[in-house]
């Protein structure tokens, strides 16, 4: 199932619908909607502007730069149009302060972009940037700022942010590109645990995080989220509405976290994604710091598409063979396991009469024996089997590698593109906290 990507630009498909939201008296289910495969084509629709007022006095100052009463009203009206979270009683706190907390950040960020001279974000970047947001909805960019308009959102507004955006993200690249990179032991740690988890059970998920301390409290993040799942489960695009309020680094992507491996996870997390179906919603995940939302969008017993190495000492007998026969070689063979490891069964097997040594290369498991697929599904990687009967004798497998197979598998690059994109990530959120700590913040 192929998550498809939004940027900043206006969500126009939704994602989920259903109105399985309401709970049973007595039962909390996990799952809080499924997914609607025919909203992802849903026609482009207007927005029209929600009515809400505020006074166009100085909200609050961020140093020495203001933000009035009309720049939040026009940030929240974006934040709508992005994620087609309709305004409520019980939301328009939080949409309020989401905007707020975007203004505030991107103040920062702009102040700090204007102490690097030669850092200067042209038209024509800002243009490419629209235009690229209105290609991936199916439109031009003077289309695509229409539609912004007749929600009341003036275009100054969005090539004010994507002005931001853009020196940020060559300004946290530029400083911080040196300190992002990856030691080859991290990416081969990481390869490591790739091969030692790809039998386990997998999920492609999306996440929204909502972090307490930026929202005002556990309790308001849990209200607030709770908020977010009802607007979606009633068709707000998911990936819009992670890409505004989620904490987690994933939200420059829409949510999209990929593939995570069984037991990798929160406890709390895993319980969510052990009950969730493909296409489901879950309902607020509270964890310490916060509270996640996850969408399932896909599952998998990774078994299947794992790739193992092999390696076999065996005793030869026939399937006729006499139960003394079988019960002597399965003697021999305890006996011999404790002394094996991949690096020199092969030896000790041509060095003994009556033994046979191969090496099975790498293969997928369903195209294994069945007396060999479980120790190829379970067994730790540089472990031995217990003996183990086929029609051919009397064999000790040895685990030897292991590694994902199929579109899935990730190379060495990737691992090593995703550590430098998380590392940029982390920089660049730690950054912009050592910019508010230093900064005069005054709300009016």
């Amino acid at each position: 199932m192929r998550f498809k990507r939004y940027t900043t630009g206006v969500a126009i498909a939704a994602l989920l619908a259903g109105s399985a939201y309401a709970q049973t008296p007595g039962q909390a289910p996990i799952a809080a909607g499924t997914l609607n495969p025919a909203s992802e084509e849903a026609p482009v629709r207007p927005v029209a502007a929600p009515e809400f007022r505020m006074a166009d006095g100085i909200v609050a100052t961020v140093n020495d730069s203001i933000i009035t009463g009309f720049d939040l009203r026009q940030r929240m009206l974006l934040v709508i149009a992005m994620t087609q979270v309709q305004p409520t009683d019980e939301n328009i706190q939080s949409i309020q302060q989401e905007a707020l907390n975007v203004l505030i950040d991107e103040r920062l960020q702009a102040q700090e972009i204007a102490t690097y001279k030669d850092l200067i974000v042209s038209d024509a970047e800002v243009d490419a940037e629209i235009a690229a947001m209105a290609q991936e909805v199916g439109t031009n960019a003077e289309t695509y700022l229409s539609f912004l308009a007749e929600g009341g959102i003036r275009p100054q507004t969005l090539r004010e942010q994507m002005r931001v955006s853009i020196g940020w993200r060559a300004l946290v690249g530029g400083r911080f590109g040196t300190r992002a990179r990856v030691s080859r032991g991290q990416v081969d740690q990481v390869m490591r645990q790739l091969a030692e988890s790809a039998s386990k059970p997998q999920y492609l998920i999306g996440e929204i995080y909502i972090e307490a301390a930026r929202v005002g409290g556990q309790q308001q993040a849990l209200d607030g989220a709770a908020q977010l799942v009802q607007q979606m489960v009633q068709g707000a695009p998911f990936q819009a509405v992670a890409q505004q309020f989620s904490a987690a680094p994933s939200a420059v992507r829409g949510g999209d976290a990929g593939w995570v491996v069984q037991g990798t996870v929160q406890p709390a997390l895993q319980t969510a994604l052990d009950q969730l179906d493909v296409g489901q919603l879950s309902r607020p995940i509270p964890v310490e710091g916060g509270v996640y939302i996850v969408y399932m969008r896909d599952k998998r017993d990774n078994s299947a598409s794992s790739l193992v190495q092999l390696k076999q000492v065996m005793v030869r007998l026939p399937e006729t063979a006499s139960e003394a026969e079988v019960m002597a070689a399965t003697a021999r063979l305890t006996a011999l396991q404790p002394q094996l490891t991949c690096d020199n069964m092969l030896a000790r097997a041509t060095s003994e009469e009556g033994l046979l040594g191969a090496d099975l290369g790498e293969a997928e498991v369903p195209s294994l024996a069945p007396q060999f697929q479980q120790v190829a599904r379970s067994g730790a990687i540089g472990s031995i089997s217990t003996p183990l009967r086929t029609p051919l004798g009397v064999h000790l497998v040895a685990v030897c590698g292991r590694r994902a197979g199929g579109v899935e598998a990730q190379s060495y690059r990737d691992v090593e593109n995703r550590l430098r994109g998380q590392n940029l990530a982390m920089l660049g959120r730690r950054y912009i906290r050592d910019l508010r700590a230093d900064a005069l913040i005054e709300m009016k």
